[in-house]
């Protein structure tokens, strides 16, 4: 399928827990290849998968001890090579994360910094630290994870972590840097990648002075920062473009570019630059049509000027899972204050409200023109696991809040699969998995859902199987006008979307009928908390 990236469906796999094969409690390659036909029928196009690479785990293998090379837990390279072959064998592509702005502090580069190796400080952001004797850090930048961003060295000196400790960032003006990852993106597009999802795409290149921050405001993704989205950043894209086009014009690059608009968001997208860029504003948009309708018009306005898709996300494994979200009267989770984030935790969830909004919120996104992901989990509408013991937690926002914040296990727990007691088919045996699952999860689980024509994973195959049968990629979104203002309705060329984020059921148009429904039923009258597709009745 030529241009494929521009509207395909691609599923998100946390490769730890998706699916074991080998009996030790965490997913790995082969389980995922097991897994190959239930993607297939599920009707994605393509698969992102998490770092699989070498890792110590210190922030879920964000933490990549080697680029070219598979972590021992998930495989070898002969298996990931057999993976890609089977995939492609099904027709499916296969993304995979690619970590350019740290890497781990086990990577021999930043143990050759710790031995002394000058040519290696170069490669990471090194500096001498501020007060009389360099005793504090160089600035007040502070990590993703709580505290500051610095951490001293043996020698005195602070290196630069926006992360974790065991994250130290890598120094992109140094031309060995960049000839590296070059190289490493050319390693795996040998092996038959179809493309990279680049994390932290935005961080990349700091301010030369590294100038303080200042406060942090609340809403912190939308200010300017010096540690982000730095223009020199564009300079590396434009590079790593022409290496995936001598290849092919298949192969592609999503960026996660967390930046302070969506103007910002579009300069990643130029021609000559990255393919896609995921839409966050989605994820963080409240249950009201108006926020809805405003969410996907910026991104469509700012998508058409460089002639880009629109990347729609509800979900990925940093964000609580959308049922958690939507059960909620407070669903924006990421970007509130920290008051807000405490009342949004004390808030019980009403999961009846959440799921019957993330089946509408799925229709929504599914009928979107663009591109679309979907989170492992989110087809078979699995909540946020909340009440994780202290002990199995092991996200790094965890431990570095001082055990305050949860961080994102709750939404990294492993998938049910079948059976009625954990681990639900995820591990042969009895093998429970790295973090422990609900029990009422025997209701969910991939199997139980296969027999129910109801079901939330049937939902996503008829929506992503009409998908693929009413909208043309290139169909354009107009507004449906003179609805209520509780409703986002739209057009695309024979079919509308309509989705009400009220509290009373709405008439649906006359002459139209009801191909697919989030609920059951719908006919003329479209429930609250629902949404419908529509193609014109003969």
């Amino acid at each position: 399928m030529q241009n494929w990236w521009k509207s395909a469906v691609v599923y998100q796999v946390y490769i730890r827990s998706f699916a074991d094969a080998n009996g030790d409690g965490a997913g790995d390659l082969n389980g995922l290849r097991s897994k190959l036909p239930y993607l297939s029928s599920l009707g994605v196009d393509a698969i992102w998968i998490t770092p699989w690479y070498p890792s110590p785990m210190a922030d879920g293998g964000y933490d990549v001890a080697d680029f070219r090379d598979i972590e021992p837990a998930y495989g070898t390279l002969s298996d990931a090579d057999a993976l890609i072959a089977e995939a492609h064998e099904r027709d499916l592509k296969v993304i995979i994360d690619i970590v350019p702005n740290h890497t781990s502090s086990e990577h021999p580069w930043f143990k050759a910094l710790l031995s002394g190796d000058p040519a290696a400080r170069k490669k990471f952001v090194v500096r001498t630290g501020s007060g009389p004797r360099g005793e504090s850090p160089p600035n007040d930048w502070t990590s993703a994870f709580g505290g500051p961003a610095w951490s001293q060295l043996p020698t005195g000196e602070w290196y630069l972590h926006l992360y974790a400790p065991e994250q130290p960032d890598l120094n992109w003006d140094n031309p060995e840097v960049r000839a590296e990852f070059e190289d490493i993106l050319r390693f795996w597009f040998d092996r038959g990648i179809d493309g990279f999802r680049i994390d932290v795409a935005h961080g990349l290149i700091k301010h030369p002075d590294l100038p303080d921050a200042g406060p942090r405001p609340d809403d912190w993704r939308t200010q300017p920062h010096p540690a982000r989205d730095q223009d020199g950043v564009h300079e590396i894209y434009r590079a790593w473009r022409k290496i995936a086009q001598s290849y092919s014009p298949e192969r592609i690059f999503v960026a996660e570019a967390v930046v302070p608009t969506n103007n910002r968001l579009a300069r990643y997208l130029r021609p000559d630059e990255l393919h896609t860029a995921f839409q966050f504003d989605f994820t963080r948009a409240p249950w009201r049509a108006e926020a809805l309708r405003n969410v996907i018009d910026d991104a469509l306005i700012q998508a058409d000027i460089v002639e880009a898709p629109a990347t729609w996300v509800l979900a990925s494994h940093d964000i609580p899972r959308p049922v958690t979200r939507y059960a909620r009267t407070q669903p924006s989770f990421d970007v509130q204050p920290e008051w807000d984030r405490a009342r949004w935790a004390a808030e019980q969830p009403d999961h009846v409200t959440g799921r019957r909004r993330a089946r509408a919120a799925a229709l929504l996104q599914l009928a979107l023109p663009g591109t679309a992901y979907i989170y492992q989990g989110d087809e078979l509408g699995l909540e946020e696991v909340e009440d994780l013991p202290a002990d199995s937690r092991q996200d790094p926002t965890w431990q570095q809040s001082g055990y305050t914040d949860v961080g994102r296990d709750g939404c990294r727990v492993p998938l049910p699969w079948s059976g009625t007691s954990p681990p639900f088919g995820f591990s042969p045996g009895e093998e429970q998995p790295w973090l422990p699952q609900p029990a009422h999860w025997g209701d969910l689980t991939a199997a139980a859902q296969q027999a129910d024509a109801a079901s939330c994973l049937q939902l996503y195959r008829s929506a992503v199987g009409l998908r693929k049968a009413l909208l043309p990629p290139a169909t354009p979104l107009q507004w449906v006008t003179g609805i209520p203002k509780d409703v986002v309705a739209f057009a695309r060329d024979g079919f509308q979307c309509w989705v009400n984020a009220g509290r009373n059921p709405v008439r649906l148009p006359y002459g139209w009928k009801v191909v697919l429904g989030s609920i059951p039923d719908i006919d003329v009258v479209l429930p609250p908390d629902s949404a419908a597709w529509l193609t014109r009745k003969a």
